[in-house]
């Protein structure tokens, strides 16, 4: 069964954007990945729709709250699944994303790629079917 769609992934760190894209490409996803909140945000004005937008809260220039902020402020990726896919842990750091719009709060660090993926194609699944 193959899960498409398009991902949006927003990560300064090149190395774990990479390991994610890969993953979701092979996956069947159409991936735009961005190395910053801002060319995220360029990425959505020059028409990308994502299905789903997985970003980091830890970003230099426009870290994930403000991105959030941004996304709604603008009107932006309005029906896409944002999912905070971050190191920080804390429940104000949870709390404080879901509270922007965030629908899931993802700890990178107790994940590997696959379950990440997993969790994508759930949430896609559970909204296609609502």
């Amino acid at each position: 069964m193959s899960h498409t769609g398009n991902i949006l992934l927003v990560d300064d760190d090149k190395f774990l954007l990479d390991m994610y894209s890969m993953k979701f490409v092979q996956e069947g996803y159409s991936v735009q990945a961005c190395l910053s909140g801002h060319d995220a945000i360029a990425a959505l004005k020059t028409g990308f729709v994502p299905d789903a937008i997985l970003f980091d809260l830890t970003m230099p220039e426009c870290d994930g709250f403000e991105f959030l902020q941004i996304l709604t402020k603008e009107g932006l990726a309005k029906t896409a699944i944002k999912l905070a896919l971050t190191n920080q842990s804390t429940d104000a750091e949870r709390q404080k994303a879901i509270e922007l719009g965030a629908d899931q709060f993802l700890v990178k660090a107790t994940l590997v790629p696959s379950e990440v993926v997993n969790t994508v194609n759930t949430a896609l699944s559970a909204r296609k079917a609502a």
